[in-house]
């Protein structure tokens, strides 16, 4: 197989991630930190996703199957944690928490959640690496090109992470309040529908 063929995958894995949708998001979960704590949130979030998508890419099903933890049960759970993030982002309890800090690290860090997981690394994308790897039927070069693709994703969300201080100007504090209020409602719907396909898989709607 040539490496054109591994389009497909980067295709249906960028799609999930979707790098662009989470620019903004990277941008109202980070707001009022400096341009070094972002480039260190945006560092670790990266890392903490390529650790975890490689795992699962690697091990696959075996370690859901070994903790006894079903795949709908994985995306219920990720749905439920990113509903109280977009209580958070919806009510302003993040702004709020952070006022009055310090110049150093912020209390709440975004970097392994919500950013590396659900949202970079959540249960769509991690059924997706199981289902790549799968493809090739053990094949180690196939296991290999898989995790490429993962990386060359994860390199352009993490591309995007560092142009949120540009984007965050260019929206201005009114614009961010006006985007962080609309991914807050467009967060919680996506975990509605994150348990509701959680749900269908397990035949209870």
């Amino acid at each position: 197989m040539s490496i054109f063929d591994y389009i497909p995958a980067f295709v249906a894995l960028f799609v999930v991630i979707d790098p662009i949708g989470l620019a903004p998001l990277f941008v109202a979960l980070t707001r009022g930190q400096s341009v070094r704590q972002r480039r260190s949130v945006a560092i670790r979030a990266t890392l903490v996703a390529v650790g975890i998508l490689t795992l699962f890419g690697l091990a696959g099903e075996a370690v859901l199957n070994f903790l006894g933890i079903s795949m709908p049960a994985f995306r219920m759970a990720g749905g439920i944690l990113l509903f109280l993030t977009a209580l958070d982002m919806l009510f302003e309890r993040r702004s709020q928490r952070r006022q009055g800090q310090a110049d150093g690290a912020p209390a709440d860090d975004p970097s392994v959640f919500p950013l590396a997981i659900p949202l970079i690394a959540g249960p769509g994308a991690i059924a997706t690496m199981i289902l790549l790897t799968g493809e090739g039927g053990g094949d180690t070069t196939h296991i290999l090109l898989v995790h490429l693709v993962m990386l060359a994703v994860l390199a352009v969300v993490f591309t995007l992470f560092l142009l949120a201080a540009p984007l965050e100007r260019l929206l201005g504090p009114t614009g961010i309040n006006v985007v962080t209020r609309l991914l807050g409602m467009l967060l919680a719907a996506l975990s509605v529908q994150f348990v509701i396909d959680a749900m269908r898989d397990l035949q209870v709607i």
